[in-house]
This record gives C-alpha cells, sequence and structure tokens, in this order.
C-alpha cells in the first residue's frame, strides 16, 4: 500500500529546547495507518535519538520542510514558516494568543494551521492535550527544583544525631502542572498543601495526600481555567496568602490564565516573611511571573530566598517529555487523515476545527 501523506519532522531551532515532535514508536504507529514520515538529520539528536533509529521504525531521512504535514514543538520562525509549502498543514505549539503575528504569517503562506494549545478542553480530545502532558512534565520537575535549591530535607529523617521534621511545600494553582508538583513533592516526603482559587480541585488535592488551603475566594472560569480576580479579592488575595506563605519553606506557582498576565500571588512583603534558605519556584515567568520578585528564566535570591523561574521545563526533560508530545501529535493527526492515511480535514469535528488557528473556512 502506498502512503498517501507524508509527515515532516524538522529539528527543533530555538534555544534549550531539546524536544522532537516525534519519536521512533510513534513513527511505527503512523507508518501502520499508511502515513509516511520524513526526519531531518538531526532532529532528536538533544532528545538523546539518533537518526539510526528512527530509520529503523520506518521513517526517512531528508528535508522534512516539503511534507504535506510539518509537525513541530515550539512556536515557528519566520524563516521556518517561509519554508513552508503552499497548502502545506501545520501541528505544533502557535502561541495563538501571546504571538497572534505567527498564525498571520502562515496565512499569508497559504497554511492550514493547528494549534496544539487550541485543542478543546474535552474527554474526546484528551489524548491530544499536549499542554497537559507538558505540564505533568513541568510540575514534576518544578518538585526537584524546590528540593534541589532548599538548604533543608524534604523527607523527615530520624537519625542518631536527632530527628529532622519534614519540609512543608505550598503549591499555588492545582491544574495539571500543580497536581503533579504536589505529588512529587510527597513522594519526596515533604508535607503538602495546594490552593487555587477553584473550589472544585480540592478533592483533586486531597487525592494526592495533600492538605487543602482554603481561603474563601472562589474564581471558577471556562475551559477549566480560573477567571480573572476582581481588584477586591486580588487583594483579600494577596493578603491572606501572605500570612499563610510564612508557614511554608517551599512555594510551587503555577497559576496562568490564557493570553493574560499571571496573577501576583507571592508578594515581596510575603518573600520577606519566609525563613531564610526557603524557595519560590514560579512556573508562571513566561507570561510575567507570579511572585513580585520573580526574574523570568533565572534564579535569584532575595531576602535570603532562592526564587528560580525556569523557562520551558519540559525541554529539560526530553525523552519522556518528546515521547508523551509525539503521542499527542499523533493522535490528532490520526483525526485529520481518513483509514487510507489520505489528509481529509473535517471541520464539522469539534477538534478539528477548535485547534485550527488558519486555513478553516468560516
Amino acid at each position: 500500500m502506498t502512503a498517501n501523506t507524508v509527515v515532516g519532522v524538522p529539528a527543533e531551532t530555538a534555544g534549550g529546547e531539546r524536544r522532537v515532535a516525534l519519536v521512533p514508536k510513534v513513527v511505527e504507529r503512523l507508518r501502520a495507518k499508511n502515513i509516511s514520515v520524513v526526519v531531518e538529520p538531526g532532529a532528536g539528536s538533544a532528545a538523546l535519538i539518533p537518526d539510526d533509529a528512527y530509520v529503523h521504525s520506518g521513517a526517512t531521512l531528508g528535508d522534512p520542510w516539503s511534507a504535506d504535514v510539518v509537525v513541530k514543538v515550539a512556536v515557528p520562525t519566520d524563516a521556518e514558516v517561509a519554508r513552508l509549502r503552499t497548502g502545506a498543514v501545520f501541528i505544533g505549539f502557535l502561541a495563538p494568543l501571546t504571538q497572534p503575528e505567527r498564525a498571520t504569517a502562515l496565512r499569508a503562506a497559504g497554511v492550514t494551521a493547528f494549534a496544539m494549545e487550541s485543542i478543546p478542553r474535552i474527554s474526546r480530545a484528551q489524548s491530544m492535550d499536549a499542554l497537559s502532558s507538558q505540564a505533568n512534565v513541568a510540575g514534576y520537575r518544578a518538585a526537584l527544583l524546590a528540593a534541589e535549591h532548599l538548604t533543608r530535607f524534604f523527607p523527615m529523617l530520624t537519625t542518631a544525631a536527632g530527628t529532622v521534621p519534614p519540609a512543608k511545600v505550598l503549591v499555588l494553582g492545582v491544574g495539571v502542572a500543580g497536581l503533579q508538583a504536589l505529588a512529587t513533592a510527597r513522594r519526596l516526603g515533604a508535607h503538602t498543601t495546594g490552593y487555587d482559587v477553584r473550589p472544585e480541585v480540592a478533592d483533586q488535592v486531597r487525592s494526592v495526600g495533600a492538605q487543602w488551603l482554603d481561603l474563601g475566594i472562589e474564581a471558577t472560569g471556562s475551559g477549566g481555567y480560573a477567571r480573572a480576580l476582581t481588584d477586591d479579592e486580588r487583594a483579600e488575595q494577596q493578603r491572606q496568602l501572605a500570612k499563610a506563605i510564612t508557614g511554608f519553606d517551599a512555594v510551587i506557582t503555577t497559576a496562568q490564565v490564557p493570553g493574560r498576565t499571571a496573577p501576583t500571588l507571592v508578594t515581596a512583603e510575603a518573600v520577606t516573611g519566609m525563613r531564610a534558605g526557603s524557595v519560590v519556584v514560579d512556573l508562571a515567568g513566561e507570561s510575567g511571573g507570579n511572585c513580585e520578585l520573580t526574574t523570568p528564566g533565572a534564579v535569584v535570591v532575595e531576602h535570603a530566598v532562592t526564587i528560580a523561574s525556569p523557562l520551558n521545563l519540559p525541554a529539560t526533560m526530553p525523552e519522556h517529555a518528546s515521547e508523551l508530545y509525539a503521542r499527542n501529535v499523533a493522535a490528532l493527526l490520526e483525526l485529520l487523515v481518513d483509514k487510507d492515511g489520505a489528509l481529509s480535514l473535517d471541520f464539522t469535528d469539534e477538534v478539528v476545527a477548535g485547534a485550527c488557528v488558519t486555513g478553516q473556512e468560516v
């Protein structure tokens, strides 16, 4: 049987980006669907995947940019958009809310583009939810960073020299990343507490063995996200959090509202009140940060408290991050082709329509 659709996998060019859009196991899955895969030589090297592994899985090495479908991780640059052929399909992260010019460039190039962050949050699309898969990686790594920078043990230790109490870890924002941070910190032996303005996630916090911090402020929004707080709500939240945070050794923040500046949850006053040697790990640095003293992409020390705001944490664990992302991409690709492997874009499908940011007939 001749393959009908060719999928191209280019090497990622963004600084620090070690992930790759498809991995050999997923290439095998696509080949079984009569989809051919062309991989740029060296595309998987940063994720420690050699070219031979792709070849053995059924891919060919070559120019991925002339393919029917090009799949990437990072937002494409102008130079990369220029290499896409007219009529091609592009799949990857596109930051449509914060970088709308990317969609404009793809539209001008005649490319039908699907943004992985625009996948509708419905049960049928869970296997395509790259935001969640990568947030799991980020939450896990955030807990490890907190343990690394903290000047105290995470677990309780009973030794001949006496007993060391466990660290107390607070996670602010308990979506996928926050829940994973709580679960990982608890596995490391810490005493964990979670907080969110969405009261419906309290049971999820308790399900990973953590306590729930209730400040009496509720702000449930749409699509599983929190709504923006009013000025009065925000002031009251910051006041109560500043008081609560002083009792914790490590604070991990993950709160973000799509397309908006991240809310400030940890004020300078709160940092000042933390015990010397404590840690804040701020996962919202790309959208301004949840900590008032955050420097996005850097580790700083303020008032004897270490504040780390890593950018693109999933790229620091490229093997599993790539594997999970590749499965998300494959699930979407399988929705875009027919039983013979030919492209068949059905914009009456809510997942296809929701993820498409250019090329859809309106």
